[in-house]
């Protein structure tokens, strides 16, 4: 369940569908694909959009970072693009990585910082 929501099991979503998953209109993710060039769905004959389910979890990424960390496009955009290095260790330790690592080095910081602010 990316950034809780709950994404059907299927290969291929229509706007609608995607629109009502993400509780967004569907004009908002046609302007997101004009703001992030990696959103890219398919197109049928007929010219509607069909969303592969990496599209979704994608757009619910672009969601959260828009509406909850309340990114700017700009920023969401970078955010996608690289991530940094909290972030990706944030991600790591989501993934099972090993916290005790992370909490030492946390430590270790901190105690720097403590002998910083004595001086």
């Amino acid at each position: 369940m990316p950034f809780g929501i709950e994404i059907p099991e299927k290969s291929f979503f229509k706007i609608g569908e995607v629109a009502r998953l993400l509780r967004v209109p569907a004009h908002t993710l046609r302007y997101w694909e004009t703001e992030f060039p990696m959103l890219r769905p398919q197109k049928s004959k007929s010219g509607q959009r069909t969303y592969s389910r990496n599209d979704v979890v994608l757009l619910a990424e672009i969601r959260h970072l828009l509406y909850s960390r309340r990114f700017t496009i700009e920023g969401a955009r970078k955010r996608l693009r690289r991530p940094s290095a909290d972030e990706r260790e944030t991600d790591r330790l989501a993934a099972g990585g090993d916290a005790r690592a992370v909490l030492e080095r946390v430590a270790r910081e901190l105690d720097e910082l403590v002998r910083l602010l004595d001086k």
